[in-house]
């Protein structure tokens, strides 16, 4: 079994190691809900001994030539492609996601690696002269220094190499808490890494059940540089006030309550598709994943039809079985706030069009589910969904989508759909969202700057200003006496 070929332990200092305490935790199959492996849980203890290995590796790491950095993120990039069935596998097994699905995350997982690797010889700084000409100014970039770096369960390949890439890139090294119910992934990765020969101390990963206890004191110690975090909003706050007290620079892409747009001349077989792959990457759980369905009232019913009749057609299923394209949901919980979101919905007057109920059966499953008649006042207008609920309301006027679009704590990604071009571009201003997907439904490109506005995040992940997250400038002035 591919579990079996996936180390269990912590990986510090390049060596697999037990918890100091030697605890471990069980990591579960969403679709059955039966036992794959136990990993090692560290210890605040075992956090502390990973961040001294990347202190220690800091120094001759930041030195080494740009071009052996890309290499080795380059190699790193050939072995996930060449091991896409195994990975995708284990990735399916631990997060649930159908396997096609999870071989499509293992490519754009192995994609950052490769971004990466090329902007790694492409950091670049600069020399002017000041305006009175007697000084010249020169400009470097270097790393920031030691990286914490956390991941989510629902993209556990993908979230680890968008974050590893640039800070590998820059000369930084890292500590890596995977999420618990996905770490498998994770430690595949580093195993990767080490193949490809990233020096010891580079990357350390260090799975736990309790991340306040082993994040918190990495966080205010004085030694961690960076934060990378992909996760919640509410996580993300907490982060964010330990992070402040040593004044540690921050990156995160957090919670998204994604509108998706449809305009009365829009192509609705385009929108259709174009929801389908919005709402329903992922069974939804993806930070963006279209949340609210604006539909103009000249369109809204026929567009409700269509989009559930896509939905209903899905089959839901283990994601290893070949036919499945839905999977379960990661666990009770996320399923109990999908279903409780549908619920209140229903409760204050919405329809059930497809779906809307919890299956008999093993496994944290849940149907793909289409309600109209959603009231703004409903729970699900204000909360992340992550599930395959697509919630419908209509609009009549520009004015009147674009301030309902906008009136959210979140500004991740928006989506619209019209034939008008300068409608397009008039309302993609307006939305307050840091990404806007035009006439289509997928905006995640390694190639692209990834993040969100408001209480989304702060900085970008991906394009070419994904690695600057990772670097310093240092400005040296430089007299010139003329002779």
């Amino acid at each position: 079994m591919v579990v079996d070929s996936v180390p269990k332990q912590l990986f510090i200092q390049g060596n697999w190691e037990d918890a100091a305490e030697g605890a471990r935790f069980p990591v579960d199959d969403p679709a059955t809900g039966e036992r794959l492996c136990e990993v090692a849980d560290a210890s605040p203890a075992d956090g502390q001994r990973a961040l001294d290995a990347a202190v220690g590796a800091q120094k001759a790491w930041a030195a080494t030539a740009p071009r052996e950095r890309s290499e080795i993120l380059r190699r790193a990039y050939e072995i996930l492609l060449d091991r896409r069935e195994d990975l995708a596998l284990l990735m399916t097994l631990e997060m649930g996601k159908p396997l096609a699905e999870a071989r499509g995350e293992v490519a754009y997982a192995a994609e950052f690696f490769r971004w990466f690797s090329e902007e790694a010889v492409r950091i670049d700084g600069g020399l002017t002269r000041t305006p009175d000409g007697a000084n010249r100014i020169l400009v470097m970039r270097q790393p920031v220094g030691p990286c914490l770096l956390i991941t989510p369960w629902n993209f556990p390949l993908a979230m680890g190499t968008r974050k590893i890439g640039p800070a590998v890139a820059a000369g930084c090294t890292m500590v890596l808490k995977p999420a618990p119910q996905t770490p498998l992934s994770t430690l595949a990765l580093a195993a990767v890494l080490k193949e490809a020969g990233l020096p010891d101390g580079v990357l350390n990963v260090v799975p736990t059940t309790d991340a306040a206890a082993v994040v918190e004191p990495l966080l205010r110690g004085g030694q961690v540089r960076k934060l990378s975090f992909t996760g919640s909003t509410q996580v993300g706050r907490l982060l964010l006030a330990q992070c402040a007290e040593t004044v540690v620079r921050t990156s995160m892409e957090l919670g998204g309550n994604a509108p998706f747009i449809v305009f009365e001349d829009a192509d609705l077989d385009r929108a259709v598709e174009g929801a389908m792959v919005a709402k329903m990457r992922n069974m939804g759980e993806a930070c963006t994943a279209a949340n609210r369905f604006f539909v103009h009232r000249s369109v809204a019913g026929t567009f409700a039809s269509r989009l559930a009749e896509r939905m209903a057609a899905l089959t839901v299923g283990p994601g290893t079985e070949p036919a499945s394209q839905v999977g379960p949901l990661i666990d009770a919980a996320g399923r109990a706030k999908a279903d409780g979101l549908v619920q209140d919905a229903v409760g204050r007057g919405a329809e059930v069009i497809t779906g809307g109920e919890v299956p008999d059966g093993p496994g944290h499953f849940y149907p793909p589910t289409v309600i109209t008649g959603v009231r703004p006042e409903s729970e699900l207008m204000r909360a992340e969904i992550f599930g395959p609920v697509a919630a419908v309301l209509t609009f009549d006027t520009e004015e009147e989508v674009v301030a309902a679009a906008n009136d959210t704590e979140w500004g991740l990604v928006g989506y619209l759909f019209t034939q008008d071009l300068d409608r397009a571009l008039r309302v993609g201003e307006r939305l307050e969202t840091g990404m806007v997907g035009i006439n289509t439904g997928l905006v995640s490109n390694p190639a692209a700057p990834f993040g969100g506005v408001k209480q989304s995040g702060l900085g970008r992940e991906g394009g070419r200003v994904g690695i600057d997250e990772f670097l310093e400038y240092k400005y040296l002035a430089i007299p010139v006496v003329e002779a």
